[in-house]
């Protein structure tokens, strides 16, 4: 594996990358990098493909513009179509994780002709839905079922990002801690926070680092987040009334593409987008499989890296 920067016309990114073969290019969540795929690109150039993982716009080693309006659905896209062109590529398969699956599938959606097939990990395909802006319907819902704010929510606060950075090792080790799978379930966080109380202080003070996360690794996250901070990448949630209001033209489409879903049984984030697993082969008809990875948390492709190695590599070899 190697490391290193890629000019396209967007921005200048960072990317982890090896081998030779077909190209798959493996897009990161929050909060998280390029190299949150490691074991990923790691099997996927034994078994003979070209696997590209880059720090996302905001994110790492990638140049990080300032602005809400710079991390639209759109600009995001953009960049790994940008990426696919700088890496002298046509097409390929891509697969997403957290935000990350939001771009995939909408690389699939957006461009066909690019992406010709996507995985998606933790986080089933959203359509955009009539009715309004999405962040309005949401708080307006948690509040109705008394459950308290989401983060989601909280993280629109021009200012959010402060807390976050204060202490960066503190809030990536609780944030991994809280949404583990290997974390008792009365300890991992719902998401959802009551009135008053921050999202880092509604996560154990206790938190220690997931079995899966080695003094090394958690060193290159708190490294990254330090020098960079928590501000673009919290732009990415700030942008979604935008993105609604951007994507109007694609009201109930649906993606075409050959496509896998998995998601780890016990992941928090089912708890709000969740919902759409039981729908996800309408919005996806080429869906070949959904898997839930029991006891697995948020984390999968790094929790249980053979089993999202296995289910990836038997998905690329049925294309």
């Amino acid at each position: 594996m190697q490391s290193r920067h890629i000019k396209t016309d967007g921005l200048i990114q960072q990317v982890l990358e090896a081998g030779d073969g077909p190209l798959v290019l493996l897009i990161h969540g929050f909060p998280e990098l390029g190299v949150s795929w490691r074991a990923q690109v790691e099997a996927l150039a034994a078994a003979g493909y070209r696997a590209v993982a880059p720090d996302m716009r905001g994110y790492g080693g990638t140049e990080k513009p300032e602005g809400v309006a710079a991390y639209s659905i759109l600009s995001l896209v953009g960049d790994m179509v940008d990426l696919v062109r700088a890496l002298g590529a046509d097409a390929c398969v891509v697969a997403g994780h957290d935000w990350g699956a939001p771009v995939a599938w909408h690389c699939a959606l957006l461009r066909p002709d690019v992406f010709t097939a996507v995985a998606g990990l933790s986080v089933p395909f959203q359509p955009r839905r009539p009715g309004g802006p999405p962040t309005p319907v949401m708080a307006a819902m948690t509040r109705k079922a008394g459950q308290g704010e989401l983060y989601i929510n909280r993280f629109q606060a021009p200012d959010a990002h402060k807390a976050l950075e204060a202490d960066p090792a503190t809030t990536l080790r609780k944030l991994f801690f809280a949404y583990d799978g290997a974390t008792p379930a009365e300890r991992r966080s719902t998401g959802f926070m009551p009135q008053g109380v921050s999202l880092l202080d509604s996560i154990d003070d206790g938190a220690s680092l997931p079995p899966w996360m080695g003094a090394d690794h958690f060193r290159d996250y708190v490294d990254a987040f330090s020098a960079g901070g928590f501000d673009g990448p919290l732009n990415w949630y700030r942008a979604l009334d935008l993105n609604w209001t951007l994507t109007a033209f694609l009201q109930d489409q649906r993606i075409a593409a050959p496509a896998l879903f998995m998601v780890g049984e016990n992941d928090p984030v089912r708890r709000y987008a969740g919902r759409q697993e039981a729908t996800l082969k309408d919005w996806v008809p080429n869906l070949t499989r959904m898997e839930v990875l029991p006891g697995a948390g948020h984390w999968i492709q790094q929790e249980r890296a053979a089993e999202v190695n296995a289910l990836l590599l038997d998905f690329l070899s049925g294309l």
